[in-house]
Order: structure tokens, then C-alpha cells, then sequence
């Protein structure tokens, strides 16, 4: 049974920095893309950041880019999402997905399988 789980969420100021992290297990992890999506209150869930199989690359929303870093270790089975100069518009609920092929960041159902998702908050 796959799982994907999230971890590494709160309530951090705006300025600030958090690390989340997502542990896959029953997968050949090193196998699977891997991405970030987040879903804010009252709005849809959006693309933030996708990582190659073995992380040579890597993409992220124009919302996000230059301040955060998505980042993998194939022997943890993990996947990170560095979050610098966080501002109060991040707050949102987190997911990690996974994909055998690449990352759907717009056809979003199209990912194979999906973690329970982390709350990250920023206040002003």
C-alpha cells in the first residue's frame, strides 16, 4: 500500500523559513517524480514545485520561485520543500504527490497517489 506522508507543517511569521518534508513508502520512491501542491481557504489546490526521479529537475509556480527549494534523498525515501521568506499568502494546506511519469501540475488527477496534506500558516 503506498503511502505518502507529510510532516513538518505550522504556524511560523512572516519572514520566516520552514522545512516541510513527505515520506513515501510502498513505492520504488526513486522511480516516481515528485511535487508540492497547496490549497489556501476558499481557493483551489495549485501547483508550487515538482523534482525529477532523481532530482536534475526541478520546477516551481512563479508564486514561489527564489524563495523556496524542493529537494529529494532516494535513500530516505523523502521529499522537502524549504520555505524561505515565507509571507502570510503561503498559508495553506501542503501535498505531496507522486507520479511514475512527471508531475501533472495542471491536470492534477492525473498524479498516481497523493499524502493527507500539512497546514502551514504565516502570520503578518
Amino acid at each position: 500500500q503506498v503511502q505518502l506522508v507529510e510532516s513538518g507543517g505550522g504556524l511560523m511569521q512572516a519572514g520566516g523559513s520552514l522545512r516541510v518534508s513527505c515520506a513515501a513508502s510502498g513505492l520504488t520512491f526513486s522511480t516516481y517524480a515528485m511535487g508540492w501542491f497547496r490549497q489556501a481557504p476558499g481557493k483551489e489546490r495549485e501547483f508550487v514545485s515538482a523534482i525529477s526521479r532523481v532530482g536534475l529537475t526541478k520546477s516551481y509556480a512563479d508564486s514561489v520561485k527564489g524563495r523556496f527549494t524542493i529537494s529529494r534523498d532516494n535513500v530516505k525515501n523523502t521529499v522537502y520543500l524549504q520555505m524561505n521568506i515565507l509571507k502570510p499568502e503561503d498559508t495553506a494546506v501542503y501535498y505531496c504527490a507522486a507520479d511514475l511519469v512527471s508531475i501533472n501540475r495542471y491536470e492534477q488527477s492525473e498524479n498516481d497517489y497523493w499524502g493527507q496534506g500539512t497546514q502551514v500558516t504565516v502570520s503578518s
